[in-house]
């Protein structure tokens, strides 16, 4: 039986599959009614086809997927659909016209040509579809797949995933865009090679994603979290156990991963690959040899763990504590370890070089120390589901990891913010089995782990301990509260709908 990864996309008439039934089947029966109304309304015809993406919560591992490392999100109910349609042959029209079925995004336009450039100065919300635009058209050519004469199409979004939560809206954003131009062009590519293809589009906006978002968004199976391996992508569904139920809660302040890059997230990937090679001359490499071979953390975690077993231990953290200094490294301090100055290191990526510009100095203990420990936990996360313990004693060792995790993200690798910290100390303060930060941080979203039987009065608690507060001044509308709290069970990914 082939792998879920190896399959193509699955193509739907219809919404069941993907939104079961009941209320959340008319819920989505509404969006597809509105978007189809609204396509019409603009673009006078309606849409060939649509796609859809989730967007996820990881539930442990963070900051580690581009580090090489295995993560494990689910994907949430919330999701991005986009509506398209073909402009016929001969259309003089060569252009590329999105629209947004909410007011607040104006349309956007861009020529019909995949191998324009995306201007990041001048950042606008199509920028995404254009990434999975070039994306979808350099895939196509390299594997020697004629999709014709460049055309003009109309697009319609809808998206519900809330922007700059961490909840990976702008992965949905792009897998959902990829996923339409290949179901518009007749094409169908297995999910592996899609998650891995998307990963490279986001790259066009200019934030080195690790590739998680897009993976779990491709190959989530609802009822599932999913075990993210990659180097080759693979996805092993994990069953959670009976009786828990994840509460995601927005903390308010945004986190821009695009635009903050230089100074946060591609920081830290920066770090970790600094914190690499010096680990990896200190454990007997080469200068020049860790410079060229070593690009992430787990490339040099053998040679630690052979350096703690001398020590008779089998933890990478054992070498990173007898060979990185606790205190911080100035640019030169790193370029008397690797004799070559960082400009030449990071010379072949621009984002590397707008960190190095901006950085006074390089926390390569704390770095590392995260990555490494948190790699563990995802694997003793994956194990303890496994476990022939109680659903009970389960779900307290789950929260237990969940709560180290925050701890390292917050210390270690600084990608809280106070108000994260905030609502995770009110979400255990209100009977959370463990709750942590979710996606890069800096803003965004925490997962809470609470037993479902108290779910309803959690997140009532979480109403007026956190977010009342805050309705008084205006940050968030009362109304609006159900897209900041809510409760989600693992849904299902990537969907294609012919209706």
């Amino acid at each position: 039986m082939a792998r879920h990864e190896d399959l193509p996309v699955p193509i739907y008439t219809s919404l069941e599959p993907i939104y079961g039934d009941g209320s959340s089947l008319a819920e989505a029966q509404l969006r597809f009614d509105n978007i189809k109304s609204k396509f019409i309304q603009v673009f006078g015809h309606p849409p060939d086809i649509y796609a859809r993406s989730p967007g996820r919560v990881n539930l442990i591992g963070e900051h580690i997927d581009y580090e090489g490392y295995s993560v494990l999100p689910m994907a949430i109910r919330q999701d991005t659909i986009i509506a398209i349609r073909k402009k016929v042959d001969g259309d003089p029209e060569k252009i590329l016209r999105i629209a947004n079925v909410n007011d607040k995004y104006s349309m956007c336009t861009y020529p019909a040509d995949p191998n324009q450039e995306i201007d990041l100065k001048n950042h606008r919300w199509g920028h995404y579809f254009i990434c999975g635009y070039k994306g979808f058209h350099e895939y196509a050519m390299s594997k020697g797949l004629n999709v014709g004469p460049q055309i003009g199409l109309d697009i319609m979004i809808d998206g519900t995933v809330p922007t700059g939560s961490g909840l990976s809206s702008s992965a949905a954003f792009v897998c959902s865009s990829t996923i339409a131009l290949m179901a518009a062009f007749g094409k169908n590519f297995p999910k592996k090679e899609l998650a891995q293809l998307t990963c490279e589009c986001e790259r066009h906006i200019g934030t080195q994603s690790g590739g998680m978002d897009q993976a779990i968004s491709v190959m989530a199976k609802a009822g599932f979290a999913e075990l993210i391996d990659f180097n080759p992508i693979r996805a092993t569904d994990v069953e959670l156990p009976a009786g828990g139920s994840f509460v995601i809660a927005h903390s308010l302040a945004e986190s821009q991963k695009a635009v903050t890059a230089a100074t946060n997230y591609n920081n830290r990937v920066v770090e970790c690959r600094l914190a690499a090679i010096v680990l990896g001359i200190k454990l007997g490499m080469k200068p020049q040899d860790a410079i060229s071979g070593v690009k992430t953390l787990s490339d040099v975690e053998q040679l630690c763990v052979s350096f703690a077993g001398s020590l008779e231990s089998s933890d990478p953290v054992v070498a990173v504590k007898e060979h990185l200094n606790v205190e911080p490294y100035t640019a030169e301090d790193i370029e008397k370890i690797t004799a070559k100055s960082l400009q030449s290191i990071f010379s072949e990526s621009q984002s590397s070089l707008d960190v190095i510009k901006a950085a006074k100095q390089y926390k390569l203990y704390q770095r590392a120390c995260h990555v490494y420990s948190e790699a563990k936990r995802v694997y003793a996360f994956r194990d303890t589901v496994s476990s022939n313990l109680s659903d009970e004693e389960m779900l307290q060792k789950l929260g237990s990891l969940m709560d180290d995790s925050h701890h390292s993200c917050s210390v270690l690798y600084e990608c809280s913010c106070p108000e994260l910290e905030e609502l995770v100390k009110v979400c255990k303060a209100n009977g959370a089995l463990g709750a942590r930060l979710t996606g890069a941080g800096w803003g965004g979203c925490a997962v809470a782990l609470v037993k479902e039987s108290i779910v309803p009065q959690f997140i009532l608690k979480l109403k007026e301990e956190f977010y009342q507060s805050r309705i008084d001044k205006g940050v968030v509308n009362q109304k609006e509260l159900g897209l900041y709290v809510f409760a989600s069970k693992p849904s299902s990914g990537s969907a294609i709908l012919k209706l």
